[in-house]
């Protein structure tokens, strides 16, 4: 155990450009506070999601959240 309560993972290999917009915008949301993890990954994707070159889900679906969600 790495002491960790949580991890970020990819089920498969990604995009650079596009996984360093959904970080920014992940922690942009999570660190103003009052929203889980989960919620904040959530709206990152959503966010990605709504940009026409990353609608594809190959750019925002391989995220998932590992372990405490909130």
């Amino acid at each position: 155990r790495s002491g960790a309560r949580s991890t970020l993972a990819t089920l498969w290999s990604v995009q650079d450009e596009s996984t360093a917009r959904l970080m920014v915008q992940f922690y942009q949301e999570f660190l103003q506070g009052d929203i889980s993890k989960a919620e904040a990954l959530r709206h990152a994707q959503l966010a990605l999601l709504k940009q026409p070159q990353y609608q594809h889900p190959f750019f925002w679906a391989p995220f998932v959240l590992v372990g405490g969600w909130l």
